[in-house]
């Protein structure tokens, strides 16, 4: 596509070259829009750099649990970083919400959390700013990031709820900051809410400043260019993804493909938790129907809508063999239906902490299950299929003042995810011990681990043998021991350890995961999902599941050839 070549009075930016300064539609060639694309991804990879540095808990400055985006003055997403897969297509809905709480002026920033406002879970706390060029509104940028205790039944703030108002303080669209002040009664309600409140400030300040970072460099993107210009890229870079996203639709088989899956259970009571869809594809568009899946449960593994079109989304980007830009063009031919109430979209005050992060990645993997009855040479096998929830905390014996703060004793408060093994694919074996799907964490490094917890990791590597077998093998997941040193309060929310990985094309599945507490030198099992006490000496072992393997192995090749005798 060739752009419009009126020779303009002064120099512009490829990005805009051939827009017309009228209210016309414009058009951009291929690599005109790749280099704005380019430029607009860097605000949101800055803004991810300026918060990882200067946070202050280990999960977003060592585990790296955040996402950053930019959006157009309408709201919608313009780009966004290569963080976390589940923020994919929820972030958006936070920030209309913020948009629809009150006009956003100069120096503004909106924080959100409440799942049933546009977020995912409770510990996700959203952030969001409008960008100003003059007197004109010309973007906003937001961010996300996982706080490692938000209040609620259990530290960490995963617990094993039945209603939204156990797992922690939910937080509706509010002014954290107006015309550049901080709103000291809000900040202060928010830190009454955390057993850690330095580390929470520490994080929601961060979050603050990545704002500022991504608001300065945007506003001088479209001060440069011109405000006209650059929204009309932005509007014709969402264009381009949508172009791409349905051709990359039109090369599917035309049908309708249906698969079932399940989680393990709710924690509560209920097990074997269906999740059923059924996908249509044709003339380059996507229906993703989710009817006949399971009511939303007592336990908190159920999911918002938001949760369960950022794993949809997700799954349809990862098919384009070219890379689509993130922005809510690609969006635009997929149509997704949820039965409300179900456990897909959940409806409040359903508990939804296990929502985000487990039921998600089942979300992925009925849809691999589905898309390989119309792709079988390009869909992996299942990948280990839980982000293998860990949340601890208690109170130490000092009264020293540390992260909990205030005269009192010391809390100390600590969230992490444990990778697993990735599913094998027809040309490759599974990756180990790897974040995979809707979770793109690091790990928290043992010496981060130790020095800032009363903690002591005895083991940690590679569960060897936890693959499947296959032409292809899965990869394995890992083993994670950590020895208390103080008392504290547990909280397991992990899945796929009664359901394996499941192997493709005739593979075997990879190996379900596995929970143990070690007290007085004897293992004892834990389920899936569990919150308990532990005391100083008691370690809690944490085997993942390994991902699936694709094709039959060899061995059962032959065998299956061998002539009865």
């Amino acid at each position: 596509m060739s752009a419009r070549r009126n020779p303009p009075k002064r120099r512009r930016h490829p990005a805009t070259a051939g827009a017309p300064r009228s209210g016309k539609r414009a058009t951009f060639d291929p690599i005109a829009l790749e280099v704005f694309n380019h430029r607009l991804s860097a605000i949101a990879e800055e803004m991810g750099v300026a918060l990882c540095r200067s946070a202050f808990s280990p999960n977003i400055k060592e585990r790296r649990d955040y996402s950053c985006a930019v959006f157009d003055c309408t709201g919608a997403l313009s780009a966004q970083a290569a963080h976390i897969p589940v923020h994919l297509g929820s972030t958006p809905l936070s920030v209309r919400a913020a948009i629809a709480h009150a006009p956003l002026r100069p120096g503004d920033v909106v924080i959100l959390n409440d799942p049933y406002a546009g977020g995912t879970h409770l510990p996700d706390v959203t952030a969001v700013a409008p960008v100003y060029a003059g007197r004109h509104l010309v973007g906003f940028v937001a961010n996300r990031a996982h706080h490692a205790d938000i209040g609620g039944m259990t530290p960490g703030s995963m617990p094993l709820a039945s209603e939204i108002y156990q797992e922690g303080f939910r937080l509706p669209p509010v002014h954290l900051v107006r015309g550049g002040k901080m709103a000291e009664d809000v900040l202060d309600l928010f830190l009454a809410n955390t057993r850690v409140a330095e580390e929470r400030r520490g994080d929601l300040l961060a979050q603050v400043a990545a704002l500022r970072v991504g608001a300065a460099r945007l506003a001088d993107l479209v001060e440069r260019e011109g405000a006209a210009d650059a929204q009309r890229a932005m509007s014709a870079l969402q264009d381009y993804a949508e172009r791409l996203m349905r051709a990359t639709l039109a090369e599917l088989p035309v049908g309708t493909y249906r698969a079932v899956d399940e989680l393990d259970d709710d924690g509560l009571g209920s097990k074997h938790i269906q999740i059923r869809v059924a996908v249509q594809i044709g003339r380059g568009r996507a229906a993703v129907d989710f009817a006949g899946t399971a009511a939303q449960v007592r336990g908190g593994i159920n999911a918002n809508f938001a949760v369960t079109l950022a794993a949809v989304y997700y799954v349809f980007r990862a098919l384009a063999r070219v890379s689509v830009p993130t922005n809510a063009g690609f969006m635009r031919p997929i149509a997704v239906a949820a039965p409300t109430g179900s456990v897909v979209n959940a409806q409040f005050p359903a508990a939804v902490a296990g929502g985000n992060v487990e039921t998600s990645q089942r979300i992925v993997d009925v849809l691999l299950r589905a898309l390989a009855r119309a792709l079988p040479d390009r869909i992996p096998a299942a990948s280990c299929g839980s982000m293998n929830n860990v949340a601890f905390g208690g109170t130490l014996a000092s009264a020293e003042r540390r992260a909990g703060g205030g005269n009192g004793p010391a809390q100390f408060s600590y969230y992490e995810t444990l990778a697993g093994g990735a599913g094998a694919g027809p040309s490759h074996p599974g990756a180990s011990a790897v974040h995979t799907h809707m979770t793109n964490t690091m790990n928290t490094p043992i010496e981060a681990l130790e020095a800032q917890l009363p903690v002591r990791v005895v083991r940690y590597g590679v569960r060897s043998g936890s693959g499947g077998r296959g032409r292809q093998r899965g990869g394995d997941g890992l083993v994670r021991e950590l020895e208390f040193l103080a008392p504290a309060q547990l909280t397991l929310l992990t899945e796929r350890r009664t359901g394996r990985p499941f192997g493709a094309a005739g593979a075997e599945a990879g190996l379900a995961g596995r929970n143990e507490l070690v007290r007085h030198g004897r293992a004892e099992h834990l389920p899936g999902k569990v919150s308990l006490g532990v005391e100083a000496g008691d370690r809690v072992r944490v085997l993942t599941p390994g991902g699936g393997g694709w094709g039959r192995p060899a061995s059962a090749r032959r065998r299956k050839r061998r002539p009865r005798s």
